[in-house]
This record gives C-alpha cells, sequence and structure tokens, in this order.
C-alpha cells in the first residue's frame, strides 16, 4: 500500500512546480530535500528572475515584434541538434516555445508574477540569422528577481502543508529507487543531522537515521552537476570547447552535484547529452562568499573592451554579452583560463549588473522607488561598487600604465604588454571619430543604444576607454563560473522517465536540470537564457499534471 500518491525528490523550482500541479489534481504530495527548510526555492531563489518568453505585452510596449516563428528559428539555430538521441529534447523544445508564446505568461500572472518593464537583450549570437542567439530581446526580469519567482510556489506549498495534502521531509537524502516488477515503487535514503547554516552553506553530512517511503509515482527534480568540479571535468566535451580550465568559481552552492541522477541512473534510468553544459566566462570571485569556491556572474552591456589571458583582444562574436560557448572556447584556445575586461567608470556605471537576487536588492524588493535609486543614482548600484572596491579580480587605476602593473600583479604567471593593449584600444577609440566604422564592437554597441531599453539603462553612450574624463580606468579578471547542465534524465513528453532501450521506466518522472529541462536537454548544444527558470517551470508543470 503506497504511503503517498507522489513524491518529490527536490525542492527547488522545478520541485515546487510539480507539487503545485500534484496538489492541483488532488494527489498527496511528500517533497523530500537533502537541505534544509532555509533552502526551498534552490537555485532558482539565488537567480536574477529572467524568463524567456515570446510575444509578450511588456515586449510589445518596447516596440519589439516577436513571434513564435522568429523564436523557433533562433532556438533550432542556437541547439544545432545533431544527434540520434536529440527526438525528444526537439520535440521538448518545440513544446515549451508553444508555451512560452502561449499560456505562459497568462499562468504565471495568475500565479502572482510580474515583470520589470525594460526587456532584456540576452545572448546576442554569432552574426547569423539563422544561428545562435537572441534575434530581439526576450529575457523578462521578474519583479521580486529568483526570490519572487520561487515566492507564489512556496505559498502554494505551505497553504498544501496546512490542508494536509502535502508534506515536506527535510534533510532526507534519497540514495535508492525503489523498482519492483520494472516500476518505480518508492524511495530510501539517509536522514542527515539537522543543520541551521544558512541558505546555500555547506551542511553537515552526518547521518542520524534511515528512511523507506512507498508512492504511486516519484519525480526527479533534484538539478544538476555545477557544484562538483570533478564530475564537470570529468563529462567536459573537450574536443568542442577545449581543455577545461585548471580554475574555475562556482556559481551554485556545492550539494548541486548531480548525486541523485546517478542514483536515477543506477536503476535503470536514461541520461543524455551529459557532455552538454553551459558555464558562464565572466565570473568574479565574491568577496562575500555564501557557498564554497562561490562566483558572481558580471552580466555586461556591450561596451567593455574584451582582452584573452594574453592581451589579444577577442574578435565578434565573443564581445559581452553575445556567444557564450563561442567565447568559453576562444578563451580556452589560449591555454588559460582568464579572461579580461577593461573599461571606464562611466561604462561600469551604465553597464554592469550582477546575476543574482542577494546582488540587486532593488529588483528583489519589488519597488520603483528602490530601482530608480540604484540605477539612477551616481555611481554604479552598491553590489558592484563593492566589488570593485573589494573584490580580488577588479584594478582600478586612473593611468594606463598603472592599470597594466595592476592586472599583472594578480596574474604574474601572464605578464601582459602594456604597449600591444594600448594599440589596440587606441585602434578602437579611432573607430568613434566617424559615424562609420568597420569594428564589430562599435557597431554593436550603436545598434544596442537603437534599442530604447539597452539606451536608457544598458549601453553608455559610445567614448574612448582612454579619455581621462570618463575614468578612471577599470580592469577585470573574469574566471569561468560553473552552472548548468545542458542534458540529463532522457524523458517523454509527458516527463515519464526512459531506460536505455527507449521504452517508458514506469513510475517515474523527472523535471528541470536534471532532465537537462526537458527530454534530456531540450536546449541542445546553447541557451538563449531564460530558458533554464522557464524550463524548470515547464518541465515541473508537465511531470506535476502527470505523476
Amino acid at each position: 500500500m503506497a504511503e503517498t500518491d507522489v513524491i518529490i525528490i527536490g525542492g527547488g523550482l522545478a520541485g515546487l512546480v510539480a507539487a503545485y500541479e500534484a496538489v492541483q489534481r488532488g494527489r498527496k504530495v511528500v517533497v523530500l530535500d537533502q537541505e534544509g527548510p532555509q533552502s526551498l526555492g534552490g537555485q532558482a531563489f539565488w537567480s536574477l528572475g529572467g524568463l524567456f518568453m515570446i510575444d509578450t505585452p511588456e515586449q510589445r510596449r518596447m516596440g519589439i515584434r516577436d513571434s513564435r516563428a522568429l523564436a523557433a528559428q533562433d532556438w533550432m539555430g542556437s541547439a544545432g541538434f545533431d544527434r540520434d538521441e536529440d527526438a525528444m529534447p526537439r520535440a521538448w523544445a518545440e513544446a515549451y516555445l508553444d508555451f512560452a508564446a502561449g499560456e505562459m505568461r497568462g499562468y504565471l500572472h495568475d500565479i502572482g508574477l510580474r515583470w520589470f518593464p525594460v526587456v532584456g537583450w540576452a545572448e546576442r549570437g554569432g552574426g547569423k540569422a539563422d544561428g545562435h542567439g537572441n534575434s530581439v530581446p526576450r529575457f523578462h526580469i521578474t519583479w521580486g528577481t529568483g526570490e519572487g519567482i520561487v515566492a507564489p510556489f512556496v505559498r502554494a506549498a505551505e497553504a498544501a502543508e496546512a490542508k494536509g495534502l502535502l508534506e515536506f521531509r527535510f534533510r532526507h537524502r534519497v540514495t535508492a529507487l525503489d523498482v519492483e516488477a520494472g516500476r518505480v515503487t518508492g524511495v530510501r535514503g539517509d536522514v542527515l543531522a539537522e543543520d541551521g547554516a544558512r541558505r546555500g552553506a555547506s551542511t553537515s553530512r552526518e547521518i542520524v537515521g534511515d528512511f523507506a517511503i512507498k508512492a504511486e509515482s516519484v519525480i526527479v527534480a533534484s538539478g544538476g552537476i555545477g557544484g562538483d568540479h570533478e564530475k564537470v571535468r570529468r563529462l567536459w566535451p573537450e574536443a568542442r570547447l577545449g581543455k577545461a580550465p585548471e580554475v574555475m568559481v562556482s556559481g551554485v552552492p556545492d550539494y548541486v552535484d548531480g548525486a541523485m541522477q546517478e542514483v536515477a541512473k543506477g536503476a535503470g534510468a536514461a541520461a543524455i547529452n551529459e557532455d552538454r553544459m553551459w558555464h558562464y566566462t565572466e565570473g568574479l570571485t565574491n568577496w562575500d562568499p555564501i557557498w564554497p569556491n562561490h562566483g558572481i556572474r558580471i552580466l555586461s552591456g556591450p561596451s567593455s573592451m574584451w582582452f584573452d589571458a594574453l592581451g589579444v583582444r577577442m574578435e565578434a562574436p565573443c564581445l559581452p554579452g553575445f556567444d557564450t560557448l563561442a567565447t568559453l572556447k576562444r578563451i580556452l584556445s589560449t591555454g588559460h583560463g582568464h579572461s579580461w575586461f577593461i573599461l571606464t567608470q562611466s561604462i561600469i556605471e551604465k553597464e554592469f549588473a550582477l546575476s543574482g537576487s542577494e546582488q540587486n536588492p532593488d529588483l528583489t524588493s519589488g519597488k520603483w522607488r528602490a530601482v530608480l535609486k540604484e540605477r539612477l543614482g551616481k555611481g554604479a548600484t552598491r553590489a558592484v561598487e563593492a566589488f570593485k572596491e573589494k573584490g580580488a579580480d577588479f584594478v582600478v587605476a586612473d593611468g594606463f600604465e598603472e592599470l597594466v602593473e595592476g592586472m599583472n600583479r594578480i596574474t604574474p604567471e601572464v605578464p601582459l604588454d602594456a604597449a600591444k593593449l594600448r594599440r589596440q584600444i587606441e585602434a578602437r577609440d579611432a573607430q568613434l571619430e566617424n559615424p562609420f566604422a568597420k569594428d564589430a564592437q562599435i557597431i554593436a554597441i550603436r545598434q544596442a543604444r537603437a534599442y530604447r531599453g539597452d539606451r536608457l539603462i544598458r549601453t553608455a553612450k559610445p567614448h574612448a576607454i582612454l579619455d581621462p574624463e570618463k575614468g578612471p580606468l577599470i580592469a577585470v579578471r573574469l574566471n569561468i563560473l560553473t552552472r548548468k547542465s545542458l542534458g540529463g534524465l532522457h524523458t517523454g513528453l509527458d516527463g515519464r522517465v526512459l531506460r536505455a532501450d527507449g521504452t517508458v521506466f514506469e513510475g517515474l518522472y523527472a523535471a528541470g536540470e536534471v532532465a537537462g529541462f526537458g527530454g534530456g536537454g531540450y536546449h541542445g548544444y546553447n541557451a538563449l537564457e531564460g530558458t533554464f527558470l522557464g524550463g524548470c517551470i515547464f518541465s515541473g508543470r508537465v511531470a506535476g499534471r502527470g505523476a
């Protein structure tokens, strides 16, 4: 006799959405999570809260003409599906595009989500109309950021808990799936010692007991692998991207270790596209870390000059905000894992944002007064200025030679030639003397300012980097930041996990990053941004409606 109808492994966004949907159907739900209640919401809580949606009122108010057809061209050009096992990921991508162009906004609006009116233009692509990238802005930042996305689903879960329809069991780590006659019938695992560490921080792995629960259906929503660098390196696509860097910073807590995915595979679940992953190239070492090796990503506008570790300016599409994986490959081609931004105070004030709810208290507050004070006041945001002052990766100087001396102090193993850097910067600055230019970045800056949203809050007025009136000069050492798994458990369009032979693994569902956000990797090789949270919501919704 089953103890409950549905077990959900993982209390992140995908798991919470699945719980919401299952409870709506009258199913009794148990949510298991190896962390404590303070970490409910998982990685989504820490996010900027961006969602990929298509042809929304927010886009139309900003003069953006979008359509499902244009988004599909962008998605498929980015995904580059080229494997036999991509049939289901492709089908999931088509289904998500239908959702994002259809009921997604209304579904989330009814739950209580609202969006910042300026739509962001993320991942602008590799320069081909039918290749990677977003043709138009589609990145809808949720009021309240990641906290604002998670909160309505937490409230719904707590209301269901009060009615006896849902039970949270925290500090429960699943170590095995029970399988009878080819069907998953429940789970077993360890009960971990209580630990009151703050959200995201490392917690004890002391075992104080064990547990076993029976259920009609089990949904795995346990996240990815980005916190386990050994596992990331083991799966790293060296032939495609180059050798993994020796030093990386972590964009996720250390409990994001992929352990549950291995449990599911050990029980007979198939995983596909595990070599596809999404790591950022603009990572900073957090001066005030929460989890081990804590990194923060710079969300940069288009004006910072980007140099590789050897001091060579990177070519298009390796420009800020354009093509993440092409830039990752280009950086690693030097044999080093870091690169550099060189910019001015005028640029950092207009163009630098940091990813994460905790780095954007104004947007997280959901209050216009806080946003206007933070974004339109003197200087960069407080979070950016704090990194500039205290961050190990920042160099600030009034003079150019002084700047390069500071850069060489923090990377003495790869010294830079000041004269070589100056020549490249002067050549770039000379391109501003006419309304015409052949420099791809100058052209991109001018095009960005043609979009009202970028001109208002994301792109500085073009100016010479070496103009002393725009200073001081700033250099930022950029690290590779681990973040997302693009592959994972192979699932059908109903969210049910498949076995290696393509048959359904009865009783088992998967959602979120552990399932490659749908189907075992609905992004293909490249993400368009806003598709991680969006994929968690969509796949969690599917699994919760089916389990």
